[in-house]
């Protein structure tokens, strides 16, 4: 996991992308952690993307280096029953604004499970993260 957080943290945004139906989406996303040995990424409980999650929970996140190194992160998305992922990301990135009792907004948080996570030269065959 150290491999994948270090790249993305490098990157800063990386991009998730879902299906909707048969369309592909992708949206940029900046915030994750590094809890219990897993990756947490979160998402909005009132956003399309986590509705198109709950249809179909394959994902995949990109992200791309200034060199050119790109990583490919491919798993299942499995949302956390745990409250305590959802609080350690509103506190550390500074949600609050956004998901609080006010506003009725809920972050899910989820990892992914079955993943496949590979850094890829432009020109070069991929180096497998995990």
């Amino acid at each position: 996991m150290s491999k994948i957080k270090d790249f993305l943290t490098e990157t800063g945004i990386f991009f998730l992308a879902t299906t909707d139906g048969n369309q592909p989406k992708i949206r940029p996303l900046g915030a994750f952690l590094e809890v219990d040995d897993k990756l947490i990424f979160g998402v909005g409980d009132f956003k399309n993307v986590y509705k198109q999650m709950a249809v179909n929970p394959l994902v995949e996140i990109a992200a791309c280096k200034p060199d050119g190194h790109w990583l490919r992160y491919t798993g299942k998305a499995v949302f956390e029953t745990d409250s305590k992922y959802a609080e350690q990301m509103i506190k550390a990135f500074h949600l609050d604004t956004i998901y609080n009792e006010q506003t009725g907004n809920k972050l899910m948080t989820f990892h992914l499970e079955d993943a496949t996570a590979f850094d890829i030269a432009v020109m070069g065959k991929g180096e497998s993260l995990l």
